[in-house]
């Protein structure tokens, strides 16, 4: 074939793979919600789909009270089984994809390269002991674009927050399972996001401390 020869065309369009990751509280569910939004509403046709949302439900919820039925992502669902069991699947939105199995990520891009689907992951980057977890290493490895969000959560202390931590009875966990699923609300078990230094010295601010300083109640 000569190099000026014409490249024989690709019988699926080009679809695109791409992973938006943050901390907690950084609005990557609401703008999962607002890209099927925006997608749906010039005639495409999408699946959601999320693992572990905070709902405990088959659902997208974002915490400013947005939400949307999903399909939950179980472990040994085949995401490109799924996609073509369907009539026809123009985008992916994947919600906490940082949960998928490595396998389902491969799918995903399966799905990107073979069939022109499109898909946009969202997650974490970095469990709560500040490394990657397995599927968000794979999609920084393969995606076409990864973004930050950015959309700014502060640390208690003013500065930029950037890494989540577990806290457990007040204090802040360093070992345990990757995945324990709570939310932010102060419960025994919750998340927060830290700057790099507090979360370094386990300094979760005043407010925490004030709590364990106090008497008990009578």
């Amino acid at each position: 074939m000569s190099a000026l020869s014409a490249v024989p065309a690709h019988p699926h369009r080009d679809g695109v793979l791409r992973f938006f990751h943050g901390p907690m509280d950084c609005g990557k569910s609401t703008l999962a919600l607002q890209m099927n939004y925006n997608h749906g509403r010039q005639g495409r046709r999408g699946l959601v789909l999320t693992k572990h949302d905070r709902s405990g439900g088959p659902k997208v919820t974002s915490r400013i009270g947005l939400g949307l039925e999903a399909i939950e992502v179980v472990d040994d669902l085949d995401l490109v089984e799924l996609v073509l069991a369907h009539d026809r699947v123009d985008y992916l939105i994947c919600d906490e994809a940082c949960f998928y199995t490595v396998a389902q990520i491969e799918q995903l891009a399966d799905l990107v390269d073979e069939h022109g689907v499109d898909v946009y992951a969202f997650g974490l980057a970095s469990d709560f002991r500040s490394r990657m977890f397995p599927a968000a290493q794979r999609l920084f490895e393969l995606a076409d674009e990864v973004s930050r969000l950015q959309v700014e959560v502060l640390c208690w202390c003013g500065r930029e927050g950037r890494l989540n931590a577990r806290v457990v009875n007040g204090l802040m966990a360093r070992t345990g399972e990757q995945v324990v699923i709570a939310d932010t609300d102060g419960a025994q078990v919750h998340y927060r996001v830290l700057c790099r230094r507090h979360y370094r010295t386990g300094d979760l601010g005043p407010s925490v401390q004030a709590q364990h300083l106090s008497p008990s109640p009578a």
